[in-house]
C-alpha cells in the first residue's frame, strides 16, 4: 500500500494539486528524495517523523501523529516519514542527530523541530504553532 501513496503523491504534485490526497485527512508518505525535492519546490507543508522501528519513543509518537492526520486544520500538510536507519543523507542534509525528531516545513524552509516529545497536548500544540507560522 505505501507503494500506491507513494504514486499518489507524484501524481497530484505533478499536476500541480499538492496534497497526497484529495480526501479531508493527511496520508503518510514514505521519504524519497525525488518526492521531498518536488514538494519543497511546490511550497508544500511537511510534517516529518524520523522514525526508528527500534525506537521507543517513536512508538510514543506515533499513535499522537496518526490522530493529527485525520485533523481537519491539516488536511493539506503532506507527512512524511523518514527511516532514521535508512535516509542517513537526509539526516545529515538536516542535522538531525537522533530519531523521534519531527520537523515542519514550508516549501524549503525548516518552520520549527521537536525532538523526543511524548507529551500528546504539548506534541499537538507545536505542530499545530508551526503548521500555523
Amino acid at each position: 500500500m505505501t507503494w500506491l501513496r507513494s504514486l499518489v503523491l507524484a501524481i497530484s504534485l505533478a499536476i500541480g494539486l499538492g496534497s497526497a490526497s484529495a480526501s479531508a485527512s493527511a496520508r503518510w508518505v514514505d521519504y524519497s528524495p525525488a518526492n521531498f525535492a518536488r514538494a519543497q519546490e511546490t511550497g508544500q507543508t511537511m510534517l516529518v517523523d524520523v522514525t526508528a522501528k527500534w525506537c521507543t519513543t517513536c512508538k510514543a509518537q506515533h499513535p499522537i501523529l496518526e490522530e493529527l492526520t485525520g485533523d481537519e486544520r491539516l488536511k493539506d500538510v503532506m507527512f512524511v516519514r523518514v527511516d532514521f536507519d535508512t535516509h542517513k543523507d537526509f539526516l545529515q542534509e538536516h542535522q538531525i542527530p537522533r530519531q523521534s525528531t519531527i520537523l515542519v516545513f514550508d516549501g524549503k524552509a525548516e518552520i520549527d523541530r521537536s525532538v523526543a516529545e511524548t507529551n500528546r497536548d504539548r506534541l499537538r500544540q507545536f505542530v499545530f504553532a508551526a503548521v500555523e507560522k
